[in-house]
């Protein structure tokens, strides 16, 4: 059940050769709204690193892995009750960190997690299959724990001690649905937000950039969820 929520919010954004959309990214999160911005960095070749130094926020090198990176960040913002996530490329509107803030300031929610799908989307900004997955997941986790999520995007935030109570080990694009399985297994208290969706900014996308990597990240969700779905309870 979700209590009052304290208001040190801290912000992690996995990076890998970001370089072209980090700096605008980081520009466009509303002042105010956060109390530290942390970039897990997972060995970036390009200038990710120091556009992002440059504009103020915490840099860590996370190592490689989307999860190991967000790990990470939640490792380093040990002083904050709520952490957000989102990504680097410029997809996720920061705009919307409010609205998916506002639940667990007030202690209304434990998870909130935005929906791409039930918000407006750019044109292009997401692939059928990408839609589709999300839905699929979300039919089996509502058969699992009866809590229908729409999508498993990077764009959500979570009181810092429930995160840390659903003992997360995967390292890899499995972070987000094992994550989403975990709160809904744990009886959290969960709110979607449907939110605007933009198209990336610049670079190249590391889970649909190409075949091999959509079909890489695609396995390590598929193996995370029937991994976490065996499991009879607990963190293990």
């Amino acid at each position: 059940m979700a209590k009052a929520a304290a208001h040190r919010t801290a912000l992690v954004i996995p990076a890998l050769n970001e370089a072209q959309t980090i700096g605008a990214t980081l520009a466009e999160i509303p002042v105010g709204v956060v109390d530290e911005v942390i970039v897990a960095d997972g060995g970036s070749t390009d200038a990710t690193r120091e556009i992002a130094i440059a504009a103020g926020a915490t840099v860590l090198a996370s190592g490689r892995g989307f999860g190991r990176a967000c790990l990470e960040g939640v490792c380093e913002a040990r002083g904050a009750d709520i952490i957000a996530f989102m990504d680097a490329d410029g997809a996720d509107d920061p705009a919307f960190l409010p609205a998916l803030l506002a639940p667990l300031k007030a202690g209304t929610a434990d998870f909130t997690i935005a929906s791409r799908t039930r918000g407006v989307r750019e044109p292009g900004s997401m692939a059928w299959h990408q839609v589709a997955a999300g839905r699929a997941a979300g039919l089996g986790m509502r058969a699992l724990y009866g809590v229908a999520y729409s999508d498993m995007c990077t764009f959500r935030a979570i009181r810092r001690d429930a995160l840390v109570g659903l003992g997360m080990r995967e390292l890899t694009y499995g972070w987000n649905i094992e994550m989403q399985m975990r709160a809904a297994r744990a009886g959290l208290a969960i709110v979607e937000i449907p939110v605007a969706y933009r198209c990336r900014r610049g670079g190249v996308s590391k889970v649909a950039g190409n075949l091999r990597t959509t079909l890489t990240a695609g396995s390590r969700i598929v193996s995370t969820f029937l991994r976490v779905a065996t499991q009879m309870s607990g963190p293990a």
